[in-house]
């Protein structure tokens, strides 16, 4: 009989938004925060403190937030930090049809404030921008878009000393019926790729084809029942294989093995190997940790999950984290 996950207790803190946040998003090094709600404000919180109490340093009073500003038109559904070799930046993009790329003003950055300048706004899309994700260093100064009108959109930034200028080099369409989520394969050794989640339940693989210089659809993961809310490629590390997560409106994580055969021109397999149900409602995001062996996912349950495959593959669930009961926050 299998062991019952072990459950940790989560200690919230009042991140004084007026409506539902969307989004927390951790800069590289897991010292800054930032987040996103229906509100339309932005705030940017900074960690405070060596973190002893026992909590990691997540628990109460152990951020600061150091600037707060309403940054588009309707709900920000997305906010992304870029490689800190681009500097202190983040994008985010909202049901108003933009995304913006935000950098933090030299003079008046640090804990005790920090003040945020608009350095572009993309205003490609026809309807609400669901997802925003910055490529691998690797890949250049790039940031890819999903939206509503089930396009993916790539930008980049030629001349990173001119962040006002962020060129479209491409776009395609991905789902007719809408795209909710993407991610890029982080890996160095492989075309670039792009995982895309969308309305209707599909999740698709692109690749680039630099010979042709275009994008094509490698493959299609099909399995969910409804609406996929969040994709996240694992760190691949030299493996053959990748792994790719995803997350849906029904209830479900699925999990996803993908081999490159380089001899029959890079086609690319994809394979269901897990299906993990232990959320009792919606699962909104699923992320991989710094070498892929852990997955953590997040619902409507309040529930936060971390799952590790054990020594025979079979992916099971390793710690169930719950919000702590408090009166007052």
């Amino acid at each position: 009989m299998a062991a019952a996950p072990t459950t940790h207790t989560l200690h919230p803190f009042d991140a004084g938004h007026d409506d539902i946040i969307h989004d927390v998003s951790f800069d590289y090094y897991g010292k800054r925060l930032a987040t996103c709600s229906s509100d339309s404000t932005i705030k940017v919180w900074d960690r405070v403190g060596d973190g002893e109490s026992g909590d990691g340093g997540l628990g109460s009073g152990q951020w600061r937030c150091s600037a707060s500003w309403k940054a588009h038109a309707g709900s920000i559904w997305r906010v992304e930090w870029a490689d800190p070799s681009f500097g202190q930046l983040f994008a985010s993009c909202s049901f108003d049809r933009t995304v913006r790329v935000w950098e933090e003003s030299p003079a008046t950055g640090g804990v005790a404030g920090s003040s945020w300048t608009n350095k572009a706004t993309l205003l490609d899309s026809q309807r609400s921008v669901q997802d925003v994700a910055f490529a691998p260093r690797h890949l250049g100064f790039k940031l890819a878009t999903c939206s509503q009108d089930g396009f993916v959109r790539l930008y980049e930034a030629i001349d990173v000393t001119n962040l006002s200028h962020w060129p479209i080099m491409d776009e395609f369409q991905s789902d007719k019926k809408g795209l909710n989520c993407l991610v890029w394969n982080p890996s160095p050794f492989d075309p670039p790729m792009i995982v895309v989640g969308s309305n209707d339940s599909s999740v698709k693989v692109w690749e680039y084809l630099e010979s042709q210089r275009r994008w094509q659809q490698s493959c299609v993961l099909r399995g969910h029942a409804d609406a996929v809310h969040s994709v996240a490629w694992a760190p691949n590390l030299g493996k053959q294989t990748h792994l790719i997560a995803t997350a849906s409106k029904d209830h479900t994580i699925r999990i996803w093995e993908l081999s490159i055969d380089k001899e029959q021109r890079k086609k690319v397999v994809a394979k269901e190997i897990s299906v993990l149900k232990s959320h009792k409602s919606e699962v909104w995001r699923v992320q991989w940790n710094m070498t892929g062996t852990v997955l953590a996912s997040s619902g409507d349950d309040g529930s936060l999950r971390f799952w590790k495959a054990n020594f025979s593959g079979e992916w099971k669930e390793l710690i169930q984290v719950t919000p702590a009961r408090t009166e007052n926050m």
